[in-house]
């Protein structure tokens, strides 16, 4: 089972997202504000799998406040920014900052929370990889001493 944390301000997007991610089996936590978030990172064991969050909260870099709270906290972080005002900068912004994916919540024709669901579990690929790549590079280590 995974271990999801959404942090958004609007409570209806952090309750849909919650029912959904919740019928596919994932347990998760909310937070409603980038404050929140980060306390609830820095207190969480285990470590969150996966953290979504909304870009823009009380400020509009409250999103990258998580992110660096998220890799500050675990370096397999695995973070998805969603945002109901996407632009090329922040995009740009997050991806350089190691978000996994950066999502438009308001993409017509597109079933966000379908899309939120594919892209938590590819971003679960990815940190399994991760966490194996590092496994193997400590076994070469001790091997060679």
């Amino acid at each position: 089972m995974y271990k999801v944390l959404v942090v958004d301000d609007e409570e209806d997007v952090r309750e849909a997202v919650k029912r959904r991610l919740e019928r596919q089996g994932m347990e998760v936590d909310r937070a409603e504000s980038a404050q929140q978030g980060v306390e609830r990172i820095a207190a969480a064991n285990p470590v969150y799998d996966v953290i979504v969050t909304d870009m823009s909260m009380e400020d509009a870099e409250a999103g990258i406040q998580i992110l660096m709270a998220a890799f500050g906290r675990d370096v397999f972080a695995e973070v998805i920014v969603m945002t109901a005002y996407g632009n090329v900068k922040n995009a740009v912004e997050c991806m350089k900052r190691g978000a996994f994916d950066y999502i438009e919540k308001n993409t017509p024709g597109v079933d966000v929370y379908e899309l939120l669901t594919i892209k938590i579990e590819q971003a679960m690929g990815q940190r399994r990889s991760n966490q194996a790549a590092v496994g193997d590079w400590e076994r070469l280590a001790k091997a060679t001493v």
